[in-house]
C-alpha cells in the first residue's frame, strides 16, 4: 500500500498509483482518480490572521509545496443576501472570473513539481482559462483543447495567458476525446478538472469559506450547477471532513442543478439509478458550461447528492435568461451557465432555513442571453 497523501487512486477498482506520475486515469477502467489524502482539522479562531486566499485551510489542502508561488490570491469570494432565505457566494469574483480557479490553482502547483513538458487541458471555456492562467503563473507551457464554438471572449483570454487552443469539431464530448488521446502522449500532464483530485481539493474551499463565513456552521441547503460535478464533490468531501473533525454537527443537503435540455444526471437520479444508464443527447443550451452528456463522476455524484438528502432539478432556457437578467437588475451580471442555480431556486418552493447559490462564471465572458 502506498502512503497517505503520496497516492491517487481509482475509486472503483481500487487501484493506486503514485501522484509524481503524469498517469491521469486509472490504467484498468480508464476512470477519474481520486486522491488518498486525509486532512486535518482547521481551527476556525486562527483563520483571521491567515492569509486571505482558498490556502488560509492549508491543514485541509493536500500538501503543494509551489502552492503560494501559484497563487493569484483567489477563494475568499463574497456571500451576499439575495432574498431573506437565499444568499449567493460570488466566485465569478475570481481572477480569471469563475469558480475554476479554485481548482486549477491546485493543478498548477501540481504540475509545477511534476515538471511536465506540456500542460494539458480540455474545457468548454472557463476551466481551460482558468489552466491556462494558472500555468502562465506557474511558468508552465499549455495547451487547451475547446469545442467548436466557443465564445470568442474565452478563446482571447486563454490566448492572452500565452496557452495554445485547438478548436474540436463537434460537442464538449468530442473535445474531451481528442484531449484524452494527446495526455496518453509521453511528459504531457493532463490538468483535467474532471480526472485530476487534486482540482476537487481545491474547490472543496467554498464550503470552508462557507462555514468560516457564517461562523463556524453551514447552510442549511448548498444549491450547486453540475454538469461534470467538481464543485458538488469538491463540496461533499469539505462536507465529510467538517463533519469528520467535529466541527459541523449537521450536513446541508446538496441539491444539484442541470438544464433540462442536457439532464442525464437528473433523469438517472428521479429513475433511481445509481450510474447513468447511457449518454444524454448533446442538446443546445444556454448553460453550455453544464452541458455534459456523460459525466466520467456520475456514479460519485448521485451517490454525493443522496447521502445528504439532496434532490436534482432541472431549468429549462426561458428560466435561464429570466434568471440572468433578474440578477443583472440585481446588480450582478452573470454567464448563462452560472445563473443556473438562481433560476432553479426562484422556480421550486422554498426550502427551510438558510439556502446559499454560487454565481460562477462573470457574464462578461459571454454577453448577455439572447
Amino acid at each position: 500500500m502506498l502512503p497517505l497523501m503520496t497516492a491517487y487512486e481509482c475509486p472503483r477498482c481500487r487501484i493506486q498509483s503514485p501522484t509524481d506520475a503524469l498517469t491521469w486515469c486509472c490504467p484498468r477502467c480508464r476512470g477519474p482518480w481520486d486522491l488518498a489524502f486525509t486532512s486535518a482539522p482547521v481551527s476556525l479562531p486562527s483563520l483571521a490572521s491567515r492569509v486571505n486566499s482558498l490556502w488560509r485551510y492549508a491543514e485541509a489542502l493536500p500538501p503543494l509545496p509551489y502552492g503560494p508561488e501559484v497563487s493569484l490570491g483567489e477563494g475568499r469570494t463574497p456571500l451576499v443576501r439575495l432574498t431573506d432565505s437565499v444568499s449567493a457566494k460570488l466566485d465569478f469574483l475570481m481572477p480569471t472570473l469563475s469558480f475554476k480557479d479554485r481548482g486549477a490553482v491546485m493543478l498548477a502547483a501540481h504540475a509545477r513539481r511534476l515538471e511536465p513538458r506540456t500542460v494539458l487541458a480540455d474545457s468548454s471555456g472557463n476551466a481551460g482559462t482558468a489552466i491556462a492562467a494558472y500555468g502562465a503563473r506557474a511558468g508552465l507551457d499549455c495547451v487547451v483543447y475547446v469545442p467548436g464554438g466557443t465564445s470568442p471572449k474565452k478563446l482571447e483570454q486563454i490566448r492572452a495567458h500565452g496557452a495554445r487552443v485547438v478548436e474540436v469539431p463537434g460537442d464538449r464530448e468530442a473535445t474531451a476525446r481528442a484531449a484524452r488521446a494527446a495526455a496518453d502522449e509521453p511528459g504531457v500532464f493532463y490538468a483535467s478538472h474532471v480526472h485530476n483530485p487534486y482540482f476537487l481539493h481545491g474547490t472543496k474551499t467554498y464550503v470552508y469559506e462557507l462555514w468560516e463565513e457564517l461562523g463556524g456552521r453551514l447552510p442549511d441547503t448548498i444549491v450547486v450547477p453540475v454538469g461534470n460535478g467538481t464543485l458538488l464533490l469538491g463540496a461533499a468531501l469539505a462536507l465529510d471532513e467538517l463533519r469528520r473533525h467535529g466541527l459541523v454537527d449537521t450536513r446541508p443537503a446538496l441539491v444539484a442543478v442541470q438544464a433540462e435540455a442536457v439532464s442525464p444526471l437528473a433523469e438517472a437520479f428521479h429513475a433511481g439509478a445509481e450510474d447513468l444508464a447511457r449518454p444524454a443527447v448533446a442538446r443546445p443550451t444556454l448553460a453550455e458550461g453544464i452541458a455534459i452528456p456523460a459525466p466520467p463522476r456520475a456514479r460519485q455524484i448521485l451517490r454525493a447528492v443522496r447521502a445528504t438528502g439532496g434532490t436534482f432539478l432541472t431549468v429549462t432556457e426561458d428560466q435561464i435568461r429570466t434568471a440572468q437578467r433578474d440578477l443583472a437588475r440585481r446588480g450582478l451580471f452573470v454567464e448563462a451557465t452560472g445563473v443556473a442555480c438562481w433560476a432553479a431556486v426562484s422556480a421550486a418552493p422554498p426550502r427551510p432555513g438558510l439556502t446559499v447559490v454560487p454565481l460562477c462564471g462573470a457574464g462578461a465572458k459571454t454577453g448577455l442571453a439572447p
